[in-house]
């Protein structure tokens, strides 16, 4: 049977030694029981080893984290990020506008200012604040060459501004030019003569 006992008519002293045998059996597994009562589960991956569950918590955990900021990075670049710093801007100017008083009068420095930045048609001055503007903001400008016209060369490179104007090549350059010119010229001639006679 299931419980371990002899199934049908058995005898008392058959089935006394039976119960003993069971009483046994459980006293002797007693203290398996209890030790795998309060003992942690155990868990496995597909080839037998041990999970640890914390640790793999804590990797998808720092995994979502990445995920939410990348998708926050890419949400932003989506948006443009010039237009959001305008947007920004605009909100600062917002702002700033607003702790302004209601009243503004003639010696107020940011109306001043913003009204000699609007640039207005037939305005005389214009062109000459535009170039004392530009001759402050001219950044240095780098040397270049200013002698005679330079020899082409296959990159369109021009040369360097300390060049004295002497062409120390091999002739390289002028002959490469000669041959594609030459080859140019001998296509020309080759098509108008496979059309003479149309």
């Amino acid at each position: 049977m299931f419980s371990g006992v002899k199934a049908g008519l058995v005898s008392a002293d058959v089935l006394r030694r039976e119960q003993q045998e069971l009483r046994r059996h459980e006293r002797n597994n007693k203290h398996l029981e209890e030790e795998s009562r309060h003992a942690e589960t155990v868990f496995r991956d597909k080839s037998g080893r041990k999970r640890d569950l914390a640790q793999e918590q804590l990797e998808q955990r720092q995994k979502a984290e990445a995920q939410s900021k990348r998708d926050e990075q890419y949400a932003k670049w989506g948006k443009g990020l010039a237009q959001g710093r305008q947007q920004q801007q605009n909100v600062e100017d917002a702002i700033k506008e607003m702790q302004k008083p209601l009243a503004r009068y003639i010696d107020d420095q940011d109306l001043d200012r913003m009204l000699r930045e609007q640039e207005r048609e037939g305005d005389p001055m214009a062109d000459f604040i535009k170039k004392r503007k530009a001759k402050e903001n001219k950044e240095k400008e780098k040397p270049r060459y200013k002698g005679p016209a330079p020899p082409l060369n296959r990159f369109n490179i021009w040369p360097g501004h300390r060049w004295d104007g002497v062409d120390r090549s091999n002739g390289f350059e002028q002959q490469r030019f000669a041959r594609m010119a030459n080859k140019k010229a001998v296509q020309e001639l080759a098509y108008k003569w496979s059309v003479e006679d149309m």
